[in-house]
């Protein structure tokens, strides 16, 4: 009995390290991957390092952006977790997921290949900040949206947490907080606001930016298909009322109906 006690709590407790691991894994590569679009702030950013031959540079970035957009894709399908717990503990699902897309993005910033070939800069001072202005609010509106839905439920400590405590876990449920009443993928619009503001585009930046929205428009289309076969007619009437990215400029008093809260992908 002892040793059965014993061996639930190592599991438990290595569980939970399991889930710190990733989550912290997650820290370093969103705060890197901040100062890598930005050419700023770390050992290399997206236009630092020896050019290789265009064509090549192009085939690489477009394999690990690629690559990051299928793991971020299949691994968030209840499909895909339906089949993974059954090899993977379903209180570590969420963290593996983080875990793995922190994995593939730290290659791609490692592996980036620059193409620094300049497509626009913008010269004047008030100009520029204005764009940085706007970068800097782009990685609010990410981070903020995170904590509207449940920071750590997105990336898994909760649900370590929970199975660490022997408690049952509970999904933050259907909601509609904060920037969601405006929008329904606020962490997407977040996204492309980052990819694009820039008062110094480069044809590496470009790539970034053009396949990275193009991941978005694909990606929460996915998403929403899940989500309307999770919640059905709820979702169909928030989808109704709230726009998918541009947030209307008449407010509709509707809006302020019950909607989902969760943005996994």
């Amino acid at each position: 009995m002892t040793q059965t006690i014993a061996g639930t709590t190592t599991r438990r407790a290595a569980g939970m390290a399991y889930g710190l691991f990733a989550y912290l894994l997650f820290l370093v590569v969103f705060i890197y991957t901040i100062g890598f679009l930005a050419n700023t702030g770390v050992p290399k950013g997206i236009d630092d390092g020896p050019p290789d031959p265009a064509w090549f540079a192009v085939v690489i970035n477009a394999t690990l952006l690629g690559l990051f957009a299928i793991q971020h894709s299949v691994m968030a399908r209840p499909w895909f977790k339906r089949w993974w717990t059954r090899f993977v503990p379903a209180s570590a699902e969420r963290s593996t997921f983080v875990l793995a897309a922190s994995l593939i993005l730290a290659l791609l910033l490692w592996q980036w290949r620059p193409l620094p070939a300049t497509v626009w800069s913008v010269d004047a001072e008030w100009a520029a900040a204005l764009l940085w202005m706007l970068y800097g609010l782009g990685w609010l509106i990410v981070l903020v949206s995170t904590f509207a839905i449940d920071h750590f439920d997105l990336f898994g400590l909760r649900q370590v947490t929970a199975h660490a405590r022997g408690r049952d876990y509970e999904g933050p449920g259907f909601r509609q907080p904060l920037l969601y009443r405006l929008v329904r993928h606020p962490i997407m619009v977040g996204f492309l606001i980052v990819f694009w503001a820039t008062p110094e585009m480069s044809a590496g930046r470009l790539l970034f930016a053009l396949l990275g929205t193009g991941y978005i428009l694909v990606a929460v289309r996915f998403e929403e298909y899940d989500l309307r076969t999770q919640f059905g007619e709820r979702y169909e009437a928030y989808a109704s009322r709230v726009p998918r990215f541009i947030p209307r400029l008449a407010r509709d008093p509707r809006s302020r109906a019950a909607a989902p809260g969760a943005e996994k992908a």
